[in-house]
């Protein structure tokens, strides 16, 4: 069965641009120029994954990603202007997983739209995991189902703060630089470019974790390497 995915941009050009490259890939797409129309089609619809423009006439995408958060896991790609820093830091921090700037390259979004959906299966299938339960000092994550629990209390994260945490437990000790990080979760050289995206998810992963920066229980930042959770 084709994935679904959910395409919100009030400008026409670029959401019909997007939904045509998206069905040429045999996705099933369902396209909207208000969030009030995206919000409605929730209800209806298991959505897979959502790309969201941040613009967008009254609800902005972000409050779209910050609701989805408040229900739902799968991935969401946010669509911000250029140079619009900020918005990609306050999408990454309201449960985004990752973002493109425009103008893009509409082969560029599918290749990433195809990167969060297979990571996405991925961790909900269990596949190439190299072990079902990870568990260090409270914290578990059951690679199986997707699931995490700190001091036996559920932690909600998103895909992408769920992959960082596994492979941080799984090389548990040792240091994992971002460049690392990007290799092993989206398998796509672009996202090495930019080490902004991993820092932002590691800060929200903290503060979903009530982790400190400076004397921190879990996650550690190692000066010019890197981050590791201690052995």
């Amino acid at each position: 069965m084709a994935e679904k995915i959910l395409v919100v941009d009030d400008e026409k050009e670029i959401a019909d641009l997007v939904a045509l490259y998206l069905e040429n890939e045999t996705y099933q797409v369902f396209k909207y120029y208000t969030a009030e129309e995206a919000l409605a089609c929730f209800d209806r619809e298991k959505i897979d994954l959502a790309v969201l423009d941040i613009m967008l006439p009254g609800m902005s995408g972000l409050e779209i990603c910050r609701r989805i958060r408040e229900k739902y896991t799968f991935p969401v790609i946010m669509l911000t202007a250029k140079g619009e820093e900020l918005d990609k830091i306050t999408g990454l921090s309201l449960g985004a997983d990752d973002y493109i700037t425009k103008p893009f390259r509409p082969l560029e979004l599918v290749a990433r739209v195809k990167a969060q959906l297979r990571r996405y299966k991925r961790y909900n299938s269990g596949f190439e995991a190299n072990e079902d339960i990870l568990e260090h000092s409270g914290l578990v994550l059951n690679i199986r189902t997707h699931e995490c629990t700190l001091d036996e209390k559920p932690l909600s994260l998103t895909p992408t703060e769920f992959s960082i945490l596994q492979i941080l437990c799984r090389e548990k000790g040792k240091v994992v630089s971002a460049e690392e990080l990007f290799h092993e979760i989206w398998k796509d050289e672009y996202f090495s470019k930019s080490n902004n995206t991993i820092t932002v998810h590691i800060r929200h992963l903290r503060e979903k974790m009530n982790d400190s920066f400076e004397s921190p229980r879990y996650i550690k930042t190692v000066w010019g390497y890197g981050y590791k959770i201690e052995g």
